[in-house]
C-alpha cells in the first residue's frame, strides 16, 4: 500500500560513527528524526549525535523506542552484536529495518532475520555505505550498465582501515573495547569485508557466490589477538570471479583514513575507482579511471547523485526495496559470515 506522509524514523543503538550519515541522509531525504536511544548513552558518538540533534527526543531504552507507535523506520549502529536483535524487535513491531553493516554477526542471527522479514512484510536494508554513498561507485555502475566495458567478469575490491581515525572516533579517545572483541563486531571479513562482497554481487549481477578461500590474521597487534587486522577472500560465481583484501594498516601519513579501491573487469575494458583519494595525484575523492576499446578516461564523480537514502524513504512508502533488493542483502551478509566462519587463521589472529 501506498503512503505519502512523511516517514518518521528513530535511531536506536549510537556506537558507530557511521550513525552520523545514516541520519543526516535520511533527513535530507525528507524523512523526521523523531526520537533516538541507545544501550550507552556515554559512548562519545552517542554523545555527539545528541549535540548535533539537540531537539531530537531521548527515550531510555531502546526497547521503549522499538515498540512505540508513529514510528516507521529504526535505524542503527549499535555494536554489531546487538544489531540483530534490535532489528528483529523492530521488524516484529511493524517497522522497516536500515542497519550499519554488519547487520548481524552470525548465520544464526541472520535465519532469524530473515523469519522476521517473511512474517512482518517489512524490510531490512544494510548500509553498505562504500557503495550506497560513494558517488564514484554510482557512476561505475551507470558505465557498466551502458557496456563500456564489455561483461564483468572480476572485480577486485580493497578496503583499508585505520584504528586511530579521528572522524570515526566521534571525538573519543580511542576506539571501545568492543572493537577488539571478535565476538562483538564479529570478525574482520564480516565487517568490512562486506562492503566489497556487496560490490562484486552489484557489479557482476550475480544473485548467489561461493567463498572459493578465505584468510584472516593479526600481523601489527599481538597484544590485542582479538582485533583480526587482516583478511582477503577469493569469490566465484557463474560468471565471475572476486578477489577482496581488507585490512587495519592505513598510516598516518595518508591524509584520509583509507585508500579504498575498486578495479572492475569487463571484457572490452576496465573501471578503476580511487574512493576517497588520489594518492601524490589530484585532490578529494571519488576518481574514476575508464580504459576500453576508445581510450582512456578519466572522470571527476564528486557531483555525482547517489539516491540510496531517497530511494529508503520512497521503499518505506511505497512498500518496495528499490534501494537494494532484499535477497542481495541477505545473500552479501550470508558471504560475509561464511567467508569468516571458513577463514584460515595467521598470525595472533584469533
Amino acid at each position: 500500500m501506498t503512503s505519502t506522509h512523511a516517514v518518521r524514523f528513530a535511531a536506536v543503538g549510537l556506537d558507530h560513527a557511521h550513525i552520523f550519515g545514516q541520519v543526516a541522509g535520511l533527513i535530507r531525504a525528507g524523512a523526521e528524526f523523531v526520537g533516538m536511544a541507545t544501550d550507552d548513552p556515554s559512548a562519545a558518538i552517542a554523545t555527539r549525535l545528541r549535540e548535533q540533534y539537540p531537539d531530537v527526543p531521548v527515550a531510555e531504552s531502546p526497547e521503549e523506542l522499538l515498540g512505540r507507535d508513529g514510528i516507521d523506520l529504526i535505524v542503527t549502529a549499535a555494536v554489531p552484536d546487538r544489531r540483530a536483535s534490535i532489528a528483529i524487535t523492530a521488524l516484529r513491531a511493524g517497522k522497516d529495518v536500515v542497519t550499519d553493516k554488519p547487520g548481524c554477526v552470525s548465520l544464526e542471527e541472520l535465519e532469524e532475520i530473515k523469519k522476521a522479514v517473511d512474517q512482518s512484510g517489512r524490510f531490512w536494508s544494510v548500509t553498505f555505505s562504500e557503495r550506497f554513498e560513494v558517488p564514484s561507485v554510482m557512476k561505475a555502475g551507470e558505465l557498466v550498465r551502458e557496456g563500456k566495458i564489455g561483461t564483468v567478469v572480476q572485480t577486485i575490491g580493497i578496503g583499508p582501515h585505520r584504528i586511530g581515525d579521528r572522524g570515526h572516533l566521534g571525538g573519543g579517545a580511542g576506539r571501545p573495547d568492543w572493537f577488539y572483541d571478535k565476538s562483538r563486531y564479529g570478525g574482520i571479513l564480516t565487517d568490512i569485508a562486506s562492503h566489497q562482497i556487496d560490490q562484486f554481487l552489484w557489479f557482476t549481477g550475480a544473485r548467489t557466490a561461493e567463498v572459493v578461500a578465505s584468510t584472516v590474521g593479526n600481523f601489527a597487534n599481538p597484544d590485542e589477538p582479538g582485533l583480526q587486522d587482516f583478511g582477503e577472500i577469493l569469490l566465484r560465481s557463474e560468471n565471475a570471479q572476486g578477489y577482496i583484501r581488507v585490512d587495519w594498516y592505513t598510516p598516518d601519513g595518508l591524509g584520509t583514513w583509507g585508500d579504498g579501491r575498486l578495479m572492475i573487469l569487463g571484457t572490452d575494458g576496465y573501471i578503476e575507482l580511487r574512493k576517497y583519494v588520489d594518492i601524490a595525484g589530484r585532490d578529494g575523492g571519488d576518481h574514476l579511471f575508464l580504459v576500453n576499446q576508445e581510450g582512456t578516461q578519466y572522470i571527476d564523480c564528486s557531483k555525482v547523485q547517489t539516491t540510496y537514502y531517497a530511494d529508503l524513504v520512497r521503499d518505506v512508502q511505497e512498500r518496495t526495496t528499490s534501494a537494494a533488493p532484499q535477497e542481495h542483502t541477505f545473500e552479501t551478509m550470508r558471504l560475509a559470515l561464511k567467508a569468516q566462519q571458513q577463514a584460515t587463521l595467521r598470525g595472533a589472529a584469533k
